[in-house]
């Protein structure tokens, strides 16, 4: 079973003869153990063309120290990864080959490069005995083993500060470590204040070896300095797509780049489970099937449409998931919302039991769409999108001009929408338009998001008020769909036995709450709509 550890190190160069200085002097650090010399040996695997270097993602098998195994390391932040552990064994894990198949696809990853270092280990702690970090001197060797580089050496010494857990920075340690500043600007609690403080920390130690003339490291990592010094320049597959500057092409060519780029990254994020990364992938899918749409005069939509038909599929398999979710906070708040003595019958117990099956089969559904080869097609169809884009006349105009009169006429198709809607009596027939309406705002808005770097001010103005919009639009949906669900838990439960009464107090609150998004449209539809906006978006 793999596990996750949050990796926060910065590394520093040395050679043979640098020497630590007195690391005791570092606010917060009451002793310095030696813990002794480890011997390490790693091989690092990667696709031929070394994609997951290219990506900032290692993937190794290491055998010695305390934490031999499976290693792959994502990057998080600059000095920041989330490593994630399999036991030792002599295939790559399914775990860990599920989180690079956006990546590597079907192509096999090999050995590219054994690294041995012998790690000398210094532990920093406080006056409790708790550590704060581990410092090592590692002398490394490193070879080459992939076709075409094989036996290529290089060899190096370097140190390398690692920060312990973030709970060794939750007291008194903290302050010792001079972590107000950072702790001000980080904001919050708890997880948040404790990794300020462990920056703040690795702060000092840095300065404390800078004054002993120690320099950062140019190198984010072994792997990637073994790479550089054997004379490999790993390339990430979405290059930057052709198009002269200032033209429609490029313009539109980057938005949908960057979309990908997401698609492509959140994948095994959401492998993961991790916080909100279905919402995120999501979302890239929409926007990038809304750039094909609004700007089908610059991308040729006999290319375009199959692959929007695609990307609708994989956001609608990410929608089970994130519409349960969505859904369960929402019937979460308003059953705690209920007074006392209006809860009859086990709510709470049926709204967990209803939500853990929705739940369990909309994650199974995702996970079952990003192992298909369905998926793997889409993937390889978006890069080829970028290495011959089908770009159409249109791409050769000024960015300006080609992307404002696109963004114009998605504002024109949203005004057609949002008008019949509010001038519909509340129904049925409403909520429909009113639901049309919203997927016309959500075009508007990503359409803008996309023009902003050419269009500036006005897109960004654009965008924003047609998200406040959207998100009345949503609300408005959402209440829809939660007065379904409500419907059908009052039918399970009249059906078990119970009491339907706390169901029907939450059905007529939402019914309420409808009534009062839909009354805020006009208002924020006007706001939206006004001619200086739609002017400015003509310059």
């Amino acid at each position: 079973m793999a596990e996750t550890k949050r990796e926060t190190e910065r590394k520093y160069e040395a050679d043979t003869t640098t020497t630590l200085p007195d690391l005791t002097r570092v606010p917060g650090v009451a002793r310095v153990t030696d813990e002794g010399v480890m011997e390490l040996d790693a091989v690092y695997y990667d696709t031929p063309d070394l994609r997951l270097a290219a990506d900032g993602l290692t993937l190794r098998r290491r055998t010695g120290g305390r934490d031999a195994g499976w290693h792959l390391k994502f990057p998080v932040a600059p000095g920041v990864r989330d490593e994630i552990r399999a036991p030792l064994s002599d295939t790559l894990p399914p775990d860990l080959a599920a989180l690079l198949r956006s990546r590597v696809r079907d192509t096999e990853v090999v050995p590219v490069v054994r690294l041995r270092s012998s790690r000398d280990v210094r532990h920093l702690l406080d006056g409790d005995g708790t550590l704060l970090a581990e410092v090592s001197v590692d002398t490394v060797r490193a070879e080459r083993k992939d076709k075409g580089a094989k036996g290529k050496r290089a060899a190096w010494t370097e140190i390398e500060v690692e920060l312990a857990d973030d709970d060794a920075f939750g007291g008194a340690a903290a302050g010792k470590a001079q972590a107000g500043k950072a702790r001000a600007e980080a904001g919050g609690d708890g997880a948040g204040k404790a990794r300020a403080d462990g920056e703040a920390f690795l702060d000092a130690v840095g300065k404390r070896l800078l004054k002993a003339g120690i320099h950062p490291a140019t190198s984010s990592s072994k792997l990637a300095r073994a790479l550089a010094e054997t004379g490999a320049r790993p390339t990430p597959v979405l290059a930057a797509p052709p198009g002269a500057p200032g033209t429609a092409g490029a313009a539109v060519l980057a938005y949908v780049r960057e979309q990908i780029q997401a698609i492509v990254a959140l994948d095994p994020a959401v492998r993961r489970d991790r916080p909100d990364a279905v919402h995120k992938m999501r979302v890239a899918c929409r926007r990038l099937r809304s750039a094909f749409s609004t700007y089908r005069k610059v991308l040729d939509r006999e290319v375009t449409d199959p692959l929007g038909r695609e990307l609708k599929w994989l956001a609608g398999e990410l929608g089970v998931a994130r519409d349960a979710e969505v859904l369960a906070e929402r019937l979460r708040a308003r059953v705690d919302a209920v007074p006392g003595p209006l809860l009859l019958g086990p709510v709470q117990g049926r709204l967990r039991v209803w939500h853990t099956a929705r739940d369990a089969a909309a994650r199974r559904a995702v996970l079952d769409a990003l192992d298909s080869d369905r998926h793997l097609a889409l993937l390889a169809a978006l890069d080829r999108l970028l290495t011959d884009p089908p770009l159409r006349e249109a791409a050769s105009r000024d960015a300006r001009e080609v992307l404002a009169r696109a963004v114009r006429k998605d504002h024109d198709r949203l005004a057609a929408r949002i008008e019949r809607a509010l001038a519909l009596d509340p129904g049925e027939e409403r909520d429909r338009a009113l639901h049309e309406a919203r997927k016309a705002a959500k075009r508007a808005r990503y359409a803008a998001e996309a023009a902003r770097p050419t269009l500036g001010k006005p897109a960004r103005r654009f965008a924003k008020r047609v998200k406040a919009l959207q998100t009345r639009l949503g609300d408005h949906q959402d209440s829809v769909v939660t007065r379904e669900a409500l419907r059908e838990l009052a039918i399970q439960a009249h059906a078990a036995g119970e009491s339907a009464f706390t169901w029907g107090v939450l059905f007529g609150r939402e019914a309420a709450t409808a009534e009062t998004r839909a009354g805020e449209l006009p208002e924020l539809w006007a706001r939206a709509s006004g001619p200086r906006l739609r002017a400015a978006l003509s310059r």
